[in-house]
């Protein structure tokens, strides 16, 4: 069976064609926990040497199953050890996926392996092999369990599929970072069962849906604000063009940068939770405060700064500062924070903010479980504020996008999570001027038209 699958940052979908009643079949949203059609893009596991022990036992084609036994056998050895020593039965479920890895870290931020985004990790640079391994694992492991619910409610094998990738998975070294992230995807989907795999740009998929729609030809600027990255093309759609399987030529420009929903809620949380935290206080010499171990405390989507805020020059540093500072209490809360691993639990906590004032002028944020009667008020125009620098970019992107087609767009067409608030639609028309800003689907739009793409080339 062919599917879409959008492995994103925030929440992953699959798309395949299904039968309807009414209309006999068409491409749609497979429910992938419960009744969802989204999962986030979480993990727990119990212990994270248990991971590789998962991808093992999971991986269906035989040969493919020895090979990664025979390659990965001291971390399987490893993790054999970690059952006996934790005492975890060996028919115990040890790994958590989307909403139920979330519940899991955070009962217990302190215990286990908790990893929110790992897309946000793809193509960085620096890594050790034994650390891109590891990622292969994670994503593994994660697509594993896709396809599985997947294949259960359609009662069907999934063979091929198309991924959504961004334009740029990040901003340094491009071309390095995007061959090692489509090299892991590959990877991970292949051990995952797929035969063959394909990549699509996720603006580009998100209009192939949109376009589904169209009566009339039209130059579309596609707009897919993301999780990690936003990604814009200019694109000729409509009758004329659906059914070509070479697009090449239909495809004006594109543009894409590490810059997402993610940053929008780091921007958020920095800006409005951590002066809670101690980040204006002053020191007792009267300079102020420094600001960098609070920034890696909440740039969650980034792993150096997440290895800085655990290390053991953090925590001395920290001591230092509670030490100095004129305000002890709020740098507690810090110490706290970072003690009970609950960053990643203060960033979900701004990204719900986040998506509360899009409906509301003012949001308060309970944040009892570090402190009893702890609270944040922000406000739509606090966030605004907060958020101007990754807002900035991607509105540049859109002008790029637009400057290097080298022609007006007919219409907008906008998608993406982040892309419901009030203040990045006001942002557009603002940047844009006056063109009609039309709404798909905000989280299963690339996905569909990941669906629609696969089974023009691979039907």
């Amino acid at each position: 069976m062919i599917t879409g699958l959008d492995y994103g940052t925030s929440n992953c979908a699959l798309s395949a064609r299904q039968k309807n009643s009414a209309e006999g079949s068409k491409i749609a949203l497979v429910p992938l926990e419960n009744s969802k059609h989204f999962i986030p893009s979480t993990l727990y596991a119990l212990e994270r040497e248990l991971i590789v022990e998962s991808v093992a036992k999971n991986i269906q084609r035989k040969e493919t199953q020895q090979h990664f036994i025979n390659h990965r056998r001291n971390q399987l050895a490893q993790a054999n050890r970690v059952r006996l020593t934790h005492d975890i039965a060996t028919n115990e479920q040890a790994l958590f996926f989307g909403r139920e890895a979330f519940s899991h870290y955070l009962e217990q931020p302190d215990e286990g392996y908790f990893v929110k985004s790992p897309k946000s990790f793809l193509g960085s640079s620096g890594f050790r092999p034994q650390f891109i391994e590891f990622f292969e694992d994670i994503v593994t492991a994660m697509m594993q369990n896709i396809k599985d619910k997947a294949e259960a409610h359609l009662g069907a094998a999934l063979t091929n599929t198309v991924i959504g990738r961004p334009v740029n998975f990040q901003g340094i070294n491009s071309e390095n970072s995007n061959a090692q992230a489509l090299s892991i995807l590959t990877t991970a989907a292949k051990r995952a069962g797929y035969k063959e795999v394909e990549f699509l740009y996720e603006p580009i998929a998100a209009g192939f849906a949109f376009e589904e729609q169209l009566t009339q030809d039209k130059t579309v600027l596609v707009i897919d604000i993301g999780g990690g990255t936003s990604d814009c093309a200019m694109v000729r759609m409509g009758p004329s063009y659906r059914k070509k399987t070479d697009r090449s030529e239909d495809f004006l420009s594109h543009t894409g940068e590490r810059v997402g929903g993610n940053d929008l809620d780091i921007q958020l949380a920095g800006k409005n939770f951590m002066p809670l935290f101690g980040m204006e206080s002053e020191l007792k010499n009267g300079l102020p405060m420094p600001t960098q171990i609070f920034w890696n405390a909440v740039t969650t989507n980034d792993v150096s700064a997440q290895a800085h805020f655990n290390s053991l020059p953090t925590e001395m540093s920290l001591e230092q500062m509670l030490r100095d500072t004129k305000e002890p209490k709020l740098l507690n809360r810090l110490r706290l924070l970072r003690d009970n691993k609950q960053n990643f639990q203060l960033v979900r906590d701004a990204e719900q903010c986040k998506i509360a004032l899009s409906n509301a002028l003012n949001n308060q944020v309970d944040l009892s479980y570090i402190e009893k009667d702890l609270f944040c008020t922000v406000s739509r125009d606090d966030y605004q504020k907060a958020i101007q620098p990754p807002l900035s970019k991607m509105m540049s992107l859109m002008t790029q996008a637009v400057k290097d087609a080298g022609e007006t767009p007919d219409v907008v067409f906008v998608t993406g999570g982040s892309a419901q608030s009030p203040i990045i639609r006001d942002a557009i028309k603002q940047t844009l001027g006056d063109v009609d800003i039309l709404d798909g689907d905000h989280f299963g739009s690339v996905a569909a038209g990941l669906g629609v793409w696969a089974e023009r080339i691979f039907a």
